[in-house]
């Protein structure tokens, strides 16, 4: 490593982000007609029309411009598109009746799918947090400590531990199978621990500090596999593992086959998510006053695994997925993983001063650069094939949003600072 390489790179994310990044969504994202956000965009960035407004989108797209004003950027623009994005947040998705907020509206505001479904009240919790602690708008900390609530009321697993994920609007559980609710997921878990941390930084509130610190417990000792410290995707109440299925209510644009079941169903770990989940736990260490060589093992491991199998070391990139004892099944190239790998080796460089997790970040940033960002539009295409071709066009989706993009600049420039101030 050489500070000339490292201000390269640097340089680089740095442009991407306040010159392509940002000003895709903030030209193109308010919607100033119904309120909130239109997050339907085509491969040439122009709006498909599609009459939804999903709330992961939504609390996603409030995350990343409520961040990016926190971050200094946006001169204190961001901050007024931020609250635009809570208005319709508060007064269109909250349900007034059982609390809580609807999973899908149309663009005007209407319901479409009123389930109470937990992936996006993590989401809700996130966003609103962040929105609080960049502008002091107290709004934000109100219904984030609301959403807290209802998820210790109604989504805890008393007898088990860990949340329930499925709920019919009025928080009865939803049924088994598709439905739901006989499942416990990583996804679920680590995005709530994200939110928490998060809650926790805002008010600093006892409550706030102890589930934080079950909820890593449960992530560690519960979801992550026992001996290749990777990520298991699917759960039953009592945290056996459970076969990965596809769900009636989706939060992403998976892809499962048409039975809805993955060949591999019960030995599959994603590269993204374990990345993803090391950095955003190193993270709530930090804001816990925690020293992150508690567990250092732990990271390497995670750290050491996704270098060594989920890297493309021929073509660049990182692959989909693959079994906790090593090797890939999935060689497609996603977006969402490349984001969060591109941070989780920066926290590898920090941590352990190793050359090959620089190397390694290199590879995954060149690919992005050269291959996963949408030239002349500039946001990245959300999956390519593993020699670097557009399978999916499109840069903005209820599911493929800016969350993944942006933040991976924000905390990669971040973290590449702090590399250079070493």
């Amino acid at each position: 490593m050489n500070k000339e390489e490292i201000t390269l790179y640097l340089r680089e994310a740095e442009n991407h982000l306040i010159n392509e990044l940002l000003p895709f969504w903030t030209t193109r994202m308010e919607d100033k007609k119904d309120g909130g956000f239109i997050t339907h965009f085509d491969m040439h960035g122009k709006d498909t029309g599609e009459n939804e407004k999903s709330l992961v989108a939504q609390t996603r797209c409030i995350y990343t411009i409520a961040s990016a004003h926190r971050a200094g950027y946006g001169e204190g623009k961001y901050a007024t598109l931020a609250k635009h994005g809570v208005d319709f947040l508060i007064d269109k998705m909250w349900d007034s009746k059982h609390g809580g907020f609807f999973w899908m509206m149309d663009r005007k505001g209407k319901v479409k799918i009123d389930k109470k479904i937990i992936y996006g009240h993590s989401f809700a919790v996130y966003a609103l947090s962040e929105y609080s602690l960049a502008t002091g708008d107290s709004r934000g900390l109100e219904y984030a400590c609301k959403v807290f609530d209802l998820l210790q009321k109604y989504c805890v697993d008393t007898m088990y531990g860990g949340y329930w994920e499925m709920f019919h609007r009025n928080w009865k559980l939803c049924g088994p199978g598709s439905q739901g609710g006989d499942r416990k997921t990583l996804d679920v878990h680590m995005h709530l621990m994200e939110a928490f941390t998060t809650l926790f930084e805002l008010t600093g509130q006892e409550v706030h500090h102890r589930k934080l610190l079950e909820i890593i417990d449960i992530l560690i000792y519960r979801i992550i596999h026992p001996v290749y410290k990777t990520g298991i995707p699917q759960f039953f109440k009592d945290w056996t593992i459970a076969p990965q299925i596809k769900f009636d209510i989706i939060w992403g644009w998976d892809r499962f086959s048409g039975e809805g079941q993955k060949a591999n169903v019960t030995d599959n770990t994603c590269y993204g998510h374990n990345a993803e989940f090391a950095w955003l736990l190193r993270h709530a260490l930090e804001i816990l006053n925690i020293d992150a060589d508690i567990y250092r093992d732990l990271f390497e491991k995670i750290f050491d695994h996704t270098v060594n199998n989920g890297i493309d070391t021929e073509l660049g990139g990182v692959f989909v997925e693959g079994p906790h004892s090593g090797g890939v099944c999935d060689r497609e190239k996603e977006f969402w993983q490349q984001a969060e790998v591109l941070i989780g080796l920066l926290d590898a460089v920090l941590m352990f001063e190793n050359e090959k997790y620089w190397e390694a970040y290199k590879n995954v940033h060149r690919f992005v650069f050269d291959k996963m960002i949408n030239k002349g539009i500039g946001e990245w295409f959300p999956l390519l094939s593993r020699r670097g071709e557009p399978i999916w066009t499109h840069m903005g989706h209820s599911w493929k949003i800016n969350y993944h993009t942006v933040r991976s600049m924000i905390q990669s420039i971040k973290r590449m600072n702090k590399i250079l101030g070493r």
